[in-house]
Order: C-alpha cells, then structure tokens, then sequence
C-alpha cells in the first residue's frame, strides 16, 4: 500500500476517533449540565434562613422601652409603629424616624392608661385598660397613589369592640373578634372564668341587633392559671396552669361553655408560660419554664365519630430562658418565640424545622413578624427598634418534610401525604415525596411483571423456534408497537380497557385460569396427534396456528363464564363483594390497567433487544447441544440463554428505565391518587406523572415549583442508578458467558 494512501486512511482514523470521543464527551457534559440545571433549581429547598439587620432606629418622642406595650410593620415595610400605655399608636418611617401620624385609643375613663395590649391577630389588638375596661382596635392600613405616583399609606384606627369591667379585678383577660361577634374571658380570683360573649344577628331586613350572653365557671383547676388563649373566632378557648395543664373548652353555643380537654401536659408538672394559636387555629404553639416550643392539636380519637383530646404532636426548638412571648406568622405555620433572655427563635411547627436563632447584644422585649413573614420588628431593652430581613422562602420544606412522616393537622397519626393545594387559605402544604416515589415503583413493577414475561417468552419462541418467516413478520410487527405514541395507548386505556374490565374483571381473572387449563390439555391430545404430518409440519416452527386460536377460545370463554362466575361466587357484584370482605376499593383505573397499557409500551423494547441478543448466539453452539443429544428446549435453556443473558439483562433494564420515566400512559390510566398501598385495585400517582400534573400550577420560584425541580432530579439519579447496575451486572455476565 502507498505510503500517501497509508497517512489518509490513518488521518481519517484519527479524525474518526476524535469525532467518536467528542461526542461522547459532549453527550456526558449535556446530561451532567441537564442535572446541574435541575439540580440547582431545587437547591433553595434546602439552603438556611439568614436574618440581616436592615434598619435600627430609636424611639420616636423620647419614649423608653418600658413605656412601649406593643410594636408592628406594616405590610410594604416602610413604617412601623409603637403603642404606649397612654393609648397612642404612634406611626413612624424607618428610613428617616420621621412620625407620620399618632392616633389614640380612648377607654372613656378620663386620665386612664393601659395596662396591657395583647396581639390578637395581625394589627388587631387587645387593650387592657387600668379602670378594667377593655377595647379591641385594629390598625388599618390604606394604599394609594399621589400624583407623582408615589405609593403613600394613609393609617386608621378602628375600634371593634368595648367590654365593660367585670366585677372583681381580673389577673388576666383575652378577647376575640369574628363576623358574628366578639368574646371576652376574664380570670378572676379563686380559678373563675367570666364569659362575655356579644352575638351581633341580621333580620331579613338588614337591621342588626347584638345580644350579650354571659357565663360563668368556678373553680376550673386546682393549680393557678397562668395563661388564657381565644382562637380568632372565639370558639374555642385555651388556658394553662402551673403546673403544666392544658384545658380546652367550646364556646360556639353562646352561654353555654362545655370543656372538651382537660390533660396534664408534661409529667414534670413545669409551668406553662405562654400560648398562642397558628393560623388554622387548630395547632396551638406551648411554650413553658424550661423553653421548650411544643405544639398540640385535637387528634381524633377511637371512642367515636368526632371525638378528639388534645395531643403533643411537635416538639420544636428549646430555649436556654422561659419562653415569655409567642408570635405566629400570619402566613403559614411558623412561629416566633422569645425568651426572658431576649434571645428570639423561629421554627417551622409541622416539620419541626429549626429555622433560624437572633441573638443580639441588647436582647429583645418585643417582636412582631410582618404580613408576609419575611421581616421581623423587635423592640430592644436600649430603645432602639431593629428591622431585621428574613430570608426564609421554603420554611415548610426540608428533608423530613419531603422524605419523612408528619403529623399534619386532623390526622390520628404521622403519614406520608402529598396534596399540594386545597380550597382553604388555612391549608397547609403536604409534599412529602414519598408516596410519589412509591407510586413510580408500583406502576413499574406491574407493568414488568406483565411485560418481562411476555417479550422473553416471545423472543424465545420467535428466534430459537419459529420460522424465518414468522420471524420476519412478528419482529417488524412488534418494532411498530413501540412507534405506538403512548398518549394513544393511554388514551385507548382510559376510556376503552379500563371500563372493559371494570364490567368483566372476574371474566379477565377465570381467564388465568382456562388458558393453562386449555393448554395442559392440548398437550395431552397432541401427544397422539403429531405423528401425523401435517402436526408435524406445525412442530416446525407453526406453532402459532394451534396456540394462537386457543387463546382467543380461553379468551371468549371466560368473558362469556365471567358474569356467571360474578354471580355465583361474588353475589352478582365484585366491586361490593371486594370492599365488604377485604375492605379494599376497586378504582376503575388501577395497577391492573396500569399493567397492561404500560406493559404494552414495554414489550417491544425488551422484545426486540433480547431477540436479537437470542439471534446473535452462534449457530455451532446450538448445533453442538443438539449434536449431543439435547432437544431443543433443553439447548435452549441450557446453552442459548446463558450465552444471550448479558443482552437480556440489557433488555430488561432499558425496559425498566422506560417504565420509570413514562408519563402519558400512567398519567391518563391512574387515577392520580398518591397513595401508598400495593393492592393491584388501587392506583397511584409516579413522580413522572405528578410532574405533568402539578407544573401547571406551581408558581415560579414557590415551594412547589422547586419540589417538582427536586422529583425530577429523582427520576435522574433512578434512572441513573439503573443503567449502572445494569451496565455492571452485564459486563459480569459477558465475562462469565464469553467463553460461548
């Protein structure tokens, strides 16, 4: 050969090999970027909070930080304000402690000042008065736009409510405001509870008229209360003793308060030392003398429908000092705490996630959080007012919230749950990941149990048995399948297979049953019948001629012996037979169909592979075993499988991939129920499918968003998985079998 010829064909060698090795490269760097990219949009779920001191102003007027009673901030952080014990809420600007405006609440007792104001929902507040008189303002705030388009906040005190003194002097006093009134509760000496409740009702007419009940209960508890707690309703009341009880009544029936708990909550009998209800107001956030954060809710109990008791279902984070102020977030369930210590935490109550410890040099008196949670105003013993940034934008996610059982409200124990969205503005995400993992492999492993069997048996039957022919026609047959787009498949299984089985399951089930049946006596006649040459020209590879009718005969059989089965054994009804004998449902679109129509997606891949991993063993071997005496089942098995199972081991795990990650067909032919239970009559929700159904409405950026960014992530790191232990168990099998 010339040597010009020679450095041509070596040139284009080399061109060959680093086009070959650049591609493959280029293909490694799209996959890794893919997940790179995913990856990082799903990062933030696990990133830590971070609280950055923003703004740090004294107190307007000269006033100290004992003279201040209460503080808030408004919703687009630009003012705060401050309530002293004359009454005034004074409005001021952070960025300049310019005060924009002082109103005053007035008790109607002259020279009278506060002895208190108590936060009873976000700028709405209790105060309390030294003549005994209390009043129930809220701050409102009223955007609008000047003519330079400036944003400018006009601010209004309202009072909502006034309740008279009671009698004796109260030790404590909360009040609660809704639409169809108000509600006060005074302890007074010697452990009494007085009850005012104002009804305000509409006649047919429009005109309003407000009815005052009041009640009365004596001696609650043995031990002192130290704590009193209305939801916003005022409905339900809380109260706490010193000795760690916890009580709960119903005040829904106006006059007539009927106490519903009456537990010891911590065996150590430590003192309870303040409350406060999350929004829902069903999780009440504890916090006592040693700084524990612990919360409770009703849980449902055996002793009949709608029976609940108070339970301790989260334990959060545990101060260093007595927690002396509780303040929720109006915005989901987190909730803040400080400590006598002036040190605040912020925890995340139904993940029990820490979220993040303040602790500055001149501790805290007073703290409140902002509409949207994402800053917190706390008042410090030097007089200063801190506004502090927080930067918190997945508080309820976290590796035990995705992965881990939680106890979520109404529930009788910890759950793996995924529901994502729901009517309620109260409503608290469930995204546990759980259920969606299980689901993906339940859908799998049905679908394989159908398909492996099927597409090897096949592929056997058609390279090592059949015909040329046959297997010049089946092969190209079962390649079209797979061309099959799987939005068809699940469409035709949703609305055609799925309600054909519904009518005829115990048709579909006695079919398992003739076809073996069917065929052990075909064998039977057949041992007498092929000496004759036409049954031994259907030996020859025409198997098919005999099979394929009788199938389609055990088939007709059944479905036409299937409602006299359902008859017979299942009372005319299966459905109701199932659930009345073993409790289980039977949803129309279940695993069984999920078996069928992703089985039916599966085939022609783990077909065509092992088929040509069965065609491709040399033909001396085969010729060999049988030159030894084998029959051809017996080379089959014992020679022809062994030296194709790298390949079809290959075929089984690309199938598998395939079945992970298929969506259309699992999401159109399930029901889309996250659940966790194996029965073959229920469905399920794959992480695949919640993708296609939740992307929609996930808001960019949100909690929701990223977790669907995370399930994808999953989906890589399984399919990953997969190709690897399959890549591994076929090159041991190729060592082993390569001998062949």
């Amino acid at each position: 050969m010339e040597k010009k010829t020679l450095r041509r064909i070596k040139r284009h060698d080399r061109i060959a090999a680093f086009g070959i090795r650049g591609t493959g490269v280029l293909v490694i760097a799209g996959v890794i970027l893919i997940l790179l990219l995913i990856g990082r949009e799903a990062l933030p779920l696990f990133s830590s909070p971070t609280a950055t001191l923003e703004q740090r102003v004294a107190l307007p007027d000269g006033l100290t930080a004992d003279a201040v009673l209460a503080v808030g901030v408004d919703e687009y952080l630009q003012q705060a304000y401050v309530v002293d014990r004359q009454g005034r809420f004074i409005f001021f600007r952070l960025a300049d402690q310019q005060v924009v405006s002082r109103l005053s609440a007035q008790s109607g007792v002259d020279d009278d000042v506060l002895t208190q104001v108590e936060p009873v929902s976000q700028y709405r507040y209790a105060l309390h008065w030294r003549s005994g008189r209390i009043s129930l303002q809220r701050v409102r705030f009223v955007q609008h736009y000047n003519e330079q388009g400036q944003r400018v906040s006009s601010v209004f005190l309202d009072q909502e409510a006034s309740f008279a003194p009671v009698d004796a002097l109260p030790n404590r006093t909360v009040v609660a405001r809704s639409d169809q009134g108000s509600t006060r509760v005074s302890l007074l000496p010697g452990q009494t509870l007085d009850i005012e409740q104002q009804v305000t009702e509409e006649d047919f007419l429009g005109n309003e008229t407000t009815q005052s009940y009041r009640s009365v209960l004596e001696q609650v508890h043995p031990d002192a209360l130290t704590v009193l707690k209305l939801d916003h309703g005022g409905r339900t009341l809380y109260a706490a003793t010193r000795s760690g009880g916890l009580l709960r009544w119903d005040l829904s029936e106006p006059g007539v308060p009927r106490l519903l708990d009456k537990v010891q909550a911590f065996d150590d009998h430590r003192a309870i030392t303040a409350l406060t209800l999350l929004i829902g107001d069903q999780s009440l956030a504890v916090g006592d003398e040693t700084g524990l954060i612990s919360v409770w809710f009703p849980v449902p109990t055996e002793e009949g429908p709608g029976s609940k008791r108070l339970g301790l279902i989260h334990a959060l984070s545990v101060h260093d000092a007595p927690v002396e102020q509780l303040v929720p977030s109006s915005r989901n369930r987190t909730v803040l705490s400080l400590d006598d210590n002036g040190v605040a935490h912020l925890d995340y109550s139904t993940s029990e996630r820490h979220l993040l410890t303040l602790v500055e040099k001149e501790p805290f008196t007073l703290a409140a959080l902002s509409v949207r949670g994402d800053a917190l105003l706390g008042l410090q013993r030097d007089g200063a007012v801190g506004l502090w940034r927080i930067d918190c934008p997945h508080p309820e996610a976290g590796f035990k919230a995705l992965f881990g059982k939680i106890w979520y409200e109404s529930y009788q124990e910890p759950q793996w749950v995924w529901q994502s969205s729901a009517a309620s503005d109260e409503f608290e995400a469930k995204l546990s990941l759980v259920p969606l993992i299980f689901g993906t492999l339940k859908g799998t492993f049905y679908a394989m149990i159908f398909a492996i069997p099927l597409a090897l048996l096949g592929a056997v039957y058609t390279s090592q048995f059949g015909s040329v022919r046959l297997r010049e026609v089946v092969k190209p047959a079962v390649e079209i399948m797979a061309a099959v787009p799987s939005v068809i498949i699940g469409f035709l299984a949703a609305l055609w297979f799925a309600p054909l089985l519904e009518r005829s399951f115990p048709g579909f089930v006695l079919t398992l049953v003739l076809v073996p049946l069917l065929f052990v006596l075909l064998l039977l006649v057949w041992s007498s019948l092929r000496q004759r040459p036409w049954a031994r020209y259907v030996e020859r590879g025409h198997e098919f001629l005999v099979l394929a009718p009788l199938l389609v005969l055990a088939l007709a059989m059944a479905l036409q012996l299937g409602p006299w089965l359902e008859n017979g054994l299942f009372g005319g009804d299966f459905k109701l037979w199932l659930f009345q004998q073993a409790g289980v449902r039977y949803d129309a679109r279940n695993s069984i169909v999920i078996a069928f129509a992703l089985g039916f997606a599966v085939i022609p891949i783990i077909f065509t592979m092992a088929e040509d991993a069965l065609s491709n063993v040399p033909g001396s071997l085969k010729a060999a075993s049988l030159a030894l005496g084998a029959s051809r089942w017996q080379t089959v098995w014992r020679v022809v499988l062994p030296s194709a199972s790298p390949g079809i081991f290959a075929a089984i795990m690309i199938g598998l991939g395939r079945a992970v990650g298929e969506t259309m067909i699992v999401l159109m032919a399930t029901g889309n129920t996250p659940i966790m239970d194996w029965s073959m009559f229920n469905g399920m929700r794959p992480l695949s499918a919640n993708i296609a159904v939740e992307i929609p409405e996930a808001p960019h950026g949100d909690t929701l968003y990223r977790v669907l960014f995370l399930s994808a992530v999953l989906l890589f790191v399984m399919t990953f998985v997969l190709n690897t232990v399959a890549e591994i168990v076929r090159q041991r099998l190729r060592r082993k079998y390569g001998r062949f």
